[in-house]
């Protein structure tokens, strides 16, 4: 009579600790007989209770479910350094006036609007503490920029100006007025959300192989459970009830859940590691394959040099003055976006130069620079000697033949290459230039000169190169366009042995695939010549400030365009997959040893629960390491 008293609070307990297992049982099997771990818990409880077990069956109910909870919290710690990235886009901005029919401006004239709606180009106010809603440019005002978000760095940036900023910062101290650049749905934020939605969806290797696991492996246990309960005592003629115990047991032991959930908890801590180091990865997949790496590119312009040039000195023909050198390279130099042609027109107007010809006609030839037919009825090229050579234009011998694959290609002199005696192992090699690249100018038909323009190493990049060669990475290689004399000068200050010039973007490519077909091969470049060979690599890794063709066609983005972030993302994917795998061995190990001992009639429910909350909690908290 005591013993059936007892029951009562023990069927209470069972019941409000387990009302959400055997609901979501319920659920799954609504839907077809789903066997997940729901089904396997109420199942060996219910069954616990039937054969008169009815402590274990409350307490084995219990300890599963702050087990869970343990679960939940370590999985949300997981998760909350993406989920906070989600958060980077404000929903407000404050704008100039009442713009869009919005209800009329504050007493200080701005106005609050969705940040939806703003427009490119349109005038907005940022205050201390405020995040930043969208890209822009500075016009007035100086403030400390939080960029942690962004970047994964502390330190505050400080902005004036004539400083472009970044959508998700935050502004600390100071008033910034702001002209957006780029609408809501473009903006750094965005293109950061829209690359952690799709890591979400993205699975690595693994995490499918546990998701098939799991299909068959629970239909499969609870077919060895129902033969362990039944044959066993048709042959020897034990009682039922002991084997039927067992099998409860085994059902128990055998939940998936370590595995369920600690692989794909691996993968979305490894991801969370990365981001909050601002490179952010497009799925888990690409941390398996950059963990198996071999061989690393780079392209050099933009990617391990600064990519902005300066005019460092020119060249005229016979006959031709500085001034109409510039006043033809600016005609032809005036629509074009590449760091050569940007440079080229700070030329031109620190000489006073600052427009072309109206109505000229602009033609970028792939690999070889432009050619520009002006209203004036003239015809100027600007290029590497290469293009000039096409057209019959002798060239000076002084420079050899190379193009830069992106529409404004040139021309590198070795003679004139500079390079600072710096060592490999310093990281501080920012201000060091490698090399004087040259525009070769005609009109035409006439060869008018070059302009000399200089670039410098970013800094990181000999670092970078340095880890990558510590981590065992076969081969790291240099692709460019510049000619080999001033390639192999800056690849020396860099570290890289390996370098491939005078590459048009269909080189790139070949070079490309010669590689992948030895082993694993990364890629990191930031141009829009550089999206095909991002593609085809096994993993591209783009620059965030890059070409939007160069990050849509990449699997990993680094925000900060720091090179060390290459090296780091493959020691985090490595740490990762060991994880991942090590959870894995452990789970089946651990469970095979449990399950031997509940055939052979050495275990009880007590230890069941040890083999099943406890090995997931393990695997759970491990797999949290990939945070760190």
């Amino acid at each position: 009579k005591n013993r059936w008293i007892a029951l009562i609070p023990l069927v209470l307990s069972y019941a409000l600790a387990g009302l959400p297992v055997l609901r979501a049982a319920l659920k799954s099997l609504s839907r077809g007989f789903s066997l997940d771990e729901n089904f396997l818990m109420s199942i060996a409880t219910i069954g616990a209770f039937a054969v008169g077990e009815w402590e274990e069956a409350a307490g084995v109910m219990i300890f599963y479910m702050i087990g869970e909870l343990i679960e939940d919290a370590a999985v949300n710690r997981s998760r909350s350094s993406i989920d906070a990235l989600l958060a980077l886009k404000p929903d407000t901005a404050r704008v100039e006036g009442a713009p869009n029919g919005a209800p009329s401006g504050g007493s200080d004239g701005w106005t609050l609007v969705a940040a939806d709606s703003v427009a490119v180009g349109t005038v907005f106010q940022v205050r201390a503490g405020e995040r930043v809603p969208l890209d822009g440019i500075v016009l007035s005002g100086s403030a400390s920029l939080d960029t942690s978000s962004l970047t994964g760095e502390s330190a505050p940036v400080a902005v004036a100006a004539g400083a472009e900023v970044k959508s998700g910062t935050v502004s600390l101290d100071g008033v910034l007025t702001v002209r957006s650049l780029k609408t809501a749905g473009n903006s750094q934020a965005a293109r950061i959300i829209e690359l952690v939605e799709k890591a979400r969806e993205a699975k690595a290797k693994p995490e499918r192989f546990i998701t098939a696991f799991a299909r068959w492996y629970t239909p499969l246990v609870v077919g060895a459970a129902a033969l362990l309960a039944v044959v066993p005592p048709l042959v020897t003629g034990e009682p039922f009830s002991d084997w039927l115990y067992r099998a409860l047991i085994l059902l128990v032991i055998s939940c998936p859940c370590a595995l369920v959930v600690s692989v794909p908890l691996g993968y979305f801590a490894g991801i969370g590691g990365l981001s909050s180091r601002g490179v952010m990865a497009k799925g888990a997949f690409i941390l398996d394959v950059l963990a198996g790496a071999k061989y690393v590119a780079f392209d050099k312009t933009g990617t391990l040099t600064e990519g902005k040039f300066t005019v460092r000195r020119v060249e005229c023909a016979e006959g031709v003055s500085e001034a109409s050198l510039f006043e033809a390279a600016a005609a032809a130099e005036a629509d074009s976006n590449h760091p050569l042609a940007k440079a080229v027109m700070e030329g031109a107007r620190s000489r006073g130069i600052t427009t072309r010809p109206e109505g000229g006609q602009i033609r970028e030839i792939a690999g070889h620079g432009i050619e520009c037919h002006a209203a004036t009825g003239a015809t100027i090229l600007a290029g590497n000697a290469r293009l000039l050579a096409l057209n019959g234009i002798t060239v000076p011998a002084a420079g050899e033949p190379s193009a830069n694959g992106d529409g404004a290609a040139a021309e590198t002199s070795v003679a004139e290459t500079s390079v600072a005696e710096t060592s490999v192992a310093e990281t501080s090699v920012a201000e060091t230039s490698v090399a004087e690249t040259s525009v070769y100018i005609a009109k035409d038909g006439v060869y008018y000169g070059r302009i000399f323009a200089g670039d410098a190493v970013r800094e990181g990049s000999a670092a970078a190169v340095s880890r990558l060669n510590a981590l065992g990475i076969s081969e790291t290689v240099m692709f460019t366009g510049d000619a080999e004399g001033p390639a192999k000068a800056a690849a020396e200050v860099i570290g890289i042995k390996r370098v491939l010039a005078n590459l048009l973007p269909e080189d790139k490519l070949r070079e490309t695939e010669k590689l992948t077909r030895e082993g694993v091969t990364v890629f990191v470049g930031d141009g829009i010549n550089d999206a095909p060979v991002l593609a085809r690599s096994h993993a591209g890794i783009a620059m965030g400030a890059g070409a939007d063709a160069a990050v849509e066609a990449a699997d990993l983005v680094i925000m900060t365009d720091d090179p060390r972030r290459v090296p780091e993302a493959i020691e985090r994917s490595r740490k990762t997959r060991r994880i991942v795998l090590g959870n894995i061995v452990f789970a089946l190990g651990a469970k095979g040893v449990f399950i031997a001992l509940a055939v052979l009639g050495m275990a009880n429910m007590w230890l069941a629960l040890i083999a099943d909350v406890g090995v997931a909690l393990v695997a759970v908290l491990n797999s949290a390491r990939a945070l760190r």
